[in-house]
């Protein structure tokens, strides 16, 4: 039996399941410090006979596996998470091999293992929701340097009428800054669900999010992009777009039929708890 944990910063799914992404059964338990949380995964866990253990995790983590704080949560704003030990404590709990990586890449191999970008040898998956991150599968590997990729935080260019100086601790407007989810609720003063019918919303969350595209599609020129968390529910973020892309690129090459090449995820909501599956899978 495999073991998943999709650790985010407001819950944890954890479940069960197979290397096909079966899953037997899954639980959500609240983040809030590891004291609190970290026990309610294990007794959960405690009730199957675990081979492997996947994690997709909140970050920045260290995933170096040379580095002696691999596995590691590391600089974190989430508090009592900095520099936590989360591989280590799974191991001293199961001693069983753990698969550890960022949200983000889990829910990039679920969706090039079983949704999206099946049957691809690269994609890029980001999520937009309380954070930006993404995760990306190059040459059928998940992309990791000396660390992970933090495409979130990429620098984009201002709107001319938009004069919110953004909500990123670390670098004010970046992406994450200008585009997540509390960015657009403190610039709006509601939150996304609410600001349906505001189309300028829509537009402007667009417009930062094709300069992303752009990026992104330039250094890697991955073969599908799929767009994940709760802003990309809103069908006018697609519409936006579509429209900024091609005008952003300019003609300077030559791009697939949009509607089919930036799509939501596959798997839905079971992107990341997937990936993780998979993780545990490989490190089995």
């Amino acid at each position: 039996m495999l073991a998943a944990i999709e650790a985010g910063g407001t819950k944890f799914v954890c479940a069960v399941g197979d290397e096909k992404g079966n899953i037997v059964e899954r639980i959500q338990i609240p983040t809030t410090v590891p004291e609190e949380t970290i026990p309610r995964v294990v007794e959960f866990f405690r009730k199957y006979q675990v081979d492997a253990i996947g994690i997709g995790s909140f970050g920045p983590i260290d995933v170096n596996q040379e580095s002696p704080t691999y596995g590691y949560i590391t600089s974190t704003p989430k508090t009592g998470w900095k520099n936590y030990p989360f591989v280590q404590a799974l191991k001293d709990a199961f001693h069983v091999p753990v698969g550890f990586n960022t949200d983000v890449n889990a829910a990039a191999l679920g969706e090039a293992t079983f949704g999206a970008a099946k049957g691809l040898d690269s994609c890029l998956y980001t999520t937009v929701g309380t954070g930006i991150g993404a995760g990306a599968i190059v040459q059928g590997q998940l992309l990791q340097g000396f660390s992970h990729p933090e495409m979130g935080h990429t620098l984009v260019r201002r709107h001319p009428n938009d004069s919110y100086q953004g909500k990123c601790p670390y670098h004010h407007d970046c992406l994450e800054g200008l585009a997540s989810g509390p960015a657009i609720e403190e610039r709006w003063g509601a939150k996304g669900a609410d600001l349906v019918k505001r189309t300028e919303v829509w537009d402007l969350e667009g417009y930062y999010l094709a300069q992303a595209i752009m990026q992104y599609i330039l250094i890697l020129s991955p073969k599908k992009i799929i767009l994940g968390g709760g802003v990309s529910h809103q069908e006018q973020v697609y519409t936006s777009i579509y429209k900024y892309l091609p005008e952003l690129i300019n003609g300077y090459v030559a791009l697939p039929d949009l509607t089919s090449y930036i799509v939501r995820p596959g798997l839905g909501d079971d992107a990341g708890i997937t990936g993780a599956l998979m993780l545990a899978h490989r490190a089995l």
